[in-house]
């Protein structure tokens, strides 16, 4: 089962709104025209707002402490989107950390392992963490040691990709350990050049490889190592 929690998630952006129109009260501005490109120079307000009204443009005051203040004719309300989503668009990928979490069973087959090891090492290139948790039911609790194995077993096999950010530790009746990635996370728009998309992961598991953005093959890879693997669903959760 994968889950997905956020940390530090984005705070509503604070747009500095602009005086406009008939909030702009002083008596001489500095005009210019952004659809045209045209300076007006040095002009009296209520030409200004005329201006607006024949081009159907507002007056917006960009620079209130010139003397005189400097006013534009734009289209406010687009300039207001504009700005809103280039500062979504910068933001969406430095302000949110994610940390998924993947669940296995200490009696997990192999074909499984390799399923879902080939999802933590997807999620590791993309730059995400991974909370690992291996999950005792019954009298597995006693066997402890199985779900340690485990957990040393991803750690080995994913060191080209990850250090670990929190060594194994036993919460209540489940044995959790977090990776980190190596790799800073790079942005969108690098995924998308590079064709890395989500559903990828699915057509990689198919084809036989495992989901990995890495350029350094593992040492499983350079021995000739195939591993089986299979596509899931993100929110499956398998028991052996």
């Amino acid at each position: 089962m994968l889950s997905i929690f956020c940390w530090g998630g984005p705070a509503p952006i604070a747009f500095r709104e602009l005086r406009i129109n008939d909030q702009i009260r002083i008596p001489h501005v500095r005009l210019f025209d952004d659809t045209t490109q045209e300076a007006f120079g040095i002009v009296p307000v209520e030409r200004a707002r005329e201006l607006a009204v024949e081009r159907e443009l507002d007056l917006v005051e960009v620079a209130p402490q010139a003397q005189p203040p400097v006013c534009r004719l734009m289209d406010y309300g687009r300039f207001k989107f504009e700005a809103l989503k280039r500062e979504k668009d910068s933001r969406r990928e430095h302000n949110v950390i994610r940390l998924k979490e993947m669940k296995l069973r200490p009696k997990i087959s192999e074909h499984d392992f390799q399923t879902k090891y080939g999802y933590v090492r997807h999620f590791l290139a993309e730059g995400d963490k991974v909370k690992l948790t291996i999950m005792f039911r019954g009298r597995e609790m006693v066997h402890q040691e199985y779900g340690r194995r485990l957990l040393d077993r991803m750690a080995a096999e994913l060191k080209d990709v990850a250090i670990i950010e929190r060594n194994p530790l036993v919460e209540g009746r489940n044995m959790i350990m977090i990776l980190s990635p190596l790799a800073r996370k790079q942005s969108r728009g690098a995924h998308h050049a590079e064709g890395d998309q989500p559903a990828a992961v699915a057509a990689v598991a198919r084809a036989g490889e495992r989901p990995s953005r890495s350029t350094a093959p593992s040492a499983a890879s350079a021995a000739g190592d195939s591993r089986p693997t299979r596509s899931t669903s993100d929110a499956e959760d398998q028991d052996a």
